[in-house]
């Protein structure tokens, strides 16, 4: 499955939020600076969806506010 999300790092906080138009946005507190920011996606989209960290990809939009994650839930 993939899902396309927007991220907004250096938030006040972290967490996962379903908007009205059916995206994802994903907030969270870390600086997108080595890579912090996408790891901490990845965390959060594993605890949001109930899967392994290892089963979530960013396959696009490594270094945009934009990205497209895959999700293999197998």
């Amino acid at each position: 499955m993939l899902l396309e999300i927007k991220v907004v790092a250096g938030a006040g906080r972290n967490e996962v939020v379903r908007r009205q138009d059916g995206g994802i946005t994903v907030r969270v507190s870390v600086a997108p600076e080595k890579g912090r920011a996408n790891k901490r996606v990845v965390d959060l989209l594993s605890d949001y969806l109930q899967v392994k960290k290892s089963a979530i990809a960013i396959v696009r939009g490594f270094s945009s506010p934009r990205k497209v994650v895959e999700v293999n839930e197998d």
